[in-house]
């Protein structure tokens, strides 16, 4: 079967799914393979519950005569890769769209800023975007997959985790425009080290500047700036000489508050976000806003009625406590950051509590790079401080430390702590959020 035919099937049903517990009616059911799972033994079964089509890519044998019945080889599409062809029938639906596809890539705050951005252009457009965290070589093409007839804008999260990935990405996703958060000290083990973060990011620029695209950059990097050079059209952000500036006001609340000061009038932006170094993420998606010709207005309430989810600089108010939870992921980057912002936080003279789990993906690098995490909280004052697993336990330090998030949720739930602030951070597979029991 051609793409073209296939594309025929999906546009008669545009719902695509890769796991039978999420399937619905009529969905076309594409059975990825992965180290620890096979999704060609759940085709048949998915047909059974409903799906219309499954795409294979190996032989399916059914095991009855009644299951054959139920299951007709013209339900069953035999290709040669499932994922290449989930990525290549993308790239179809892709090429029918005329409308800017935004990319977002970045070592932190991608999640952050491809909501903020999605808040602020579905105020005035019909706009799609990645969900949750499906931001990698599945996740995308079926965020693409999902992109309705209707749309007017597309915001594209990409992750990444080694070179050449971003590339691959952008081969199937065809960005119109694109923006890098940052530049920092994530997934080293994978890159190669810092140069090479810096040189999978940069494919994204690379895509651009090839195309005629445009991108969206922090003036204040000095990386993200050189990076830039050469890309037709680029639109700046930042606190200086930047098409839209803008500056945090301090010591209003634990929430971020921004003042645009030149290129909006939005007013001050009382945001719901907890943390200094969402600014940048805030002032992009003013700049995007305006870019695309939404008003100040809809700008400022899109910003500022958005509620961070999924343990990403939530505040929470729990036991007597105020709780900054950023759980999801975290690096050296993004840990420091936090930990220099809680440091700095007003808290009414209450005391300030670090829960920190270890960080992944780090390499050879992990072990100093979890020392210079300590070494940063040597810097200030704490009530408590505890570290959690991982390459944490492999370093010196002073501090209360368990072996897993299971432990120091037990250490929690008897440590009788009230009417304090606590920072929980760490990467996805410390699981802090479990902590509070979640």
């Amino acid at each position: 079967m051609t793409i073209e035919q296939l594309y025929d099937l999906y546009q008669r049903h545009p719902s695509v799914q890769t796991d039978t517990r999420q399937l619905k009616q009529g969905d076309l059911f594409f059975a990825l393979k992965g180290p620890n799972f096979n999704g060609n033994a759940f085709a048949l079964r998915a047909l059974e519950l409903g799906a219309a089509y499954a795409v294979i890519d190996e032989p399916v044998v059914t095991p009855s005569p009644t299951a054959a019945a139920a299951a007709p080889n013209d339900r069953l599409i035999l290709v040669p890769d499932v994922l290449t062809t989930l990525q290549e029938l993308a790239l179809y639906h892709r090429r029918q769209f005329d409308i800017p596809f935004i990319a977002i890539t970045g070592s932190n705050g991608k999640t952050t800023t491809k909501e903020l951005i999605h808040a602020v252009l579905s105020s005035t457009f019909q706009t799609y975007t990645t969900k949750g965290n499906l931001n990698n070589h599945i996740g995308i093409p079926l965020t693409i997959l999902s992109v309705q007839r209707d749309a007017e804008f597309a915001v594209i999260e990409m992750g990444a985790n080694h070179q050449k990935e971003i590339e691959g990405y952008c081969r199937y996703t065809l960005p119109t425009h694109g923006i890098i958060t940052n530049i920092g000290r994530a997934h080293l083990e994978g890159f190669g080290g810092p140069e090479g973060v810096r040189k999978g990011k940069g494919e994204l620029y690379d895509y651009l500047r090839d195309e005629g695209g445009s991108a969206f950059v922090l003036r204040d990097s000095e990386v993200l700036r050189q990076m830039s050079r050469g890309i037709a059209h680029i639109i700046t952000y930042g606190t200086a000489d930047a098409d839209i500036e803008g500056h945090v006001v301090p010591g209003a609340d634990s929430f971020l508050h921004v003042e645009i000061t030149r290129g909006a009038n939005t007013g001050i932006l009382a945001t719901q976000l907890v943390g200094d170094y969402n600014l940048p993420n805030v002032l992009v998606a003013v700049a995007v806003g305006k870019q695309f010709g939404v008003t100040d207005a809809k700008i400022r309430q899109a910003i500022t009625q958005y509620t961070p989810s999924n343990s990403r600089s939530q505040l929470i108010e729990l036991h007597g406590n105020h709780i900054i939870l950023d759980a999801y992921n975290a690096n050296p980057s993004s840990m420091r950051a936090a930990i220099e912002n809680f440091a700095k936080l007003a808290t009414d003279g209450k005391g300030k509590i670090l829960v920190l789990g270890a960080m992944a993906e780090l390499g050879p690098e992990s072990v100093n790079e979890h020392q210079g995490i300590v070494d940063v909280i040597g810097q200030y004052p704490w009530a408590q401080v505890v570290l959690v697993g991982g390459d944490f336990l492999k370093v010196q330090h002073p501090y209360r430390s368990f072996a897993n998030s299971v432990e120091a949720a037990d250490w929690y739930r008897h440590a009788g702590i009230k009417d304090s602030w606590l920072l929980i951070k760490g990467s996805r597979s410390s699981k802090m959020e479990a902590v509070l029991g979640q």
